[in-house]
């Protein structure tokens, strides 16, 4: 019996869990699945485009992502040499092609008047590449050329993966890649040649690099009123816009063959306006020749 005044209390029947056992036990139950599944597995991050036939996660394309030059680094005949090596050079110094330079931003300063001493009398600055790079060096270089007589002109590195023809004629044009009626200033080049950043092509079908090569002239002569100089290689023109002749009538040709002679020209070309014919030349190692005296140089300088 219990006590006189004390509360009764109804017992719990042996075996049966309390609330609380009860709740714990849920709450496990409902846990056990997360900790029994194992994590998902991290995405793995895609290198950069190294080329149109090689699996962006093979060993191979890894390896020259990781080798590729950085942005900015590239210049007027980067790839010549590993794509069409070097056949000789010419043999003398033709009275009739008047002899330039073509320097950039790794040369740094340039020792313009040596130059100019040895016989140099044009020379092209890189200017821009792509809508991302300007020349540090590139107003020591394109004034201190003219400053020692000679006549100069800027060209402009094509990155066609990065931005249109058009954004990048208008970034060359801002950025020094005009064009004066002075009688000493060159028309602007437009360099374009293989992607020393991944795929050779940049990526294009050769119709879309026709496209975006003639969305580049045409920009180019809209802000300047001069066609704008081609540079290229053969074997990259065949190869990446199938020989395209249609720039021939209207754009001088600057064609890169580090060899005794320019070689076969792109299609429509019957002639070349320049020639780079070696990488490896004195004081400055891009040497080039213009087609011609240099009272012709001065006539294309003056439009």
């Amino acid at each position: 019996m219990p006590a006189h005044g004390s509360r009764s209390r109804t017992a719990r029947p042996p075996g049966r869990p309390s609330r609380a056992w009860t709740l714990l036990a849920a709450l496990a139950a409902l846990a056990l699945p997360l900790l029994l599944t194992p994590p998902a597995p991290a995405s793995p991050a895609l290198p950069p485009t190294t080329g149109r036939d090689v699996p962006p996660s093979s060993p191979a394309a890894v390896s020259a992502a990781a080798s590729a030059p950085a942005r900015g680094s590239a210049h007027l005949g980067m790839g010549v040499l590993a794509h069409d090596g070097q056949d000789g050079a010419p043999r003398t110094r033709d009275a009739a092609r008047t002899e330039g330079v073509d320097v950039s931003g790794h040369q740094g300063d340039v020792a313009w008047p040596t130059l100019w001493s040895s016989g140099v009398k044009w020379a092209y600055t890189k200017a821009t590449e792509g809508t991302y790079y300007t020349n540090p060096y590139f107003a020591q270089q394109y004034n201190g050329s003219y400053d020692v007589g000679m006549i100069r002109g800027a060209y402009h590195f094509a990155t066609p993966d990065t931005t249109t023809g058009a954004a990048q004629a208008d970034y060359f044009v801002d950025h020094g890649g005009g064009w004066s009626r002075d009688g000493r200033t060159l028309p602007g080049v437009l360099d374009i040649e293989w992607n020393p950043y991944g795929a050779a092509c940049y990526g294009k079908t050769q119709s879309a690099m026709v496209g975006w090569i003639g969305s580049f002239l045409a920009r180019y002569k809209a802000r300047t009123g001069r066609d704008a100089v081609i540079y290229t290689a053969t074997s990259w023109w065949s190869d990446c816009t199938g020989n395209h002749a249609g720039f021939a009538a209207a754009d001088p040709l600057w064609i890169a063959r580090y060899a005794s002679d320019p070689g076969t020209l792109p299609a429509g070309w019957s002639f070349h306006t320049m020639w780079q014919y070696t990488s490896s030349g004195p004081t400055v190692g891009d040497h080039d020749r213009f087609n011609g005296g240099y009272d012709r140089l001065r006539a294309l300088a003056t439009g």
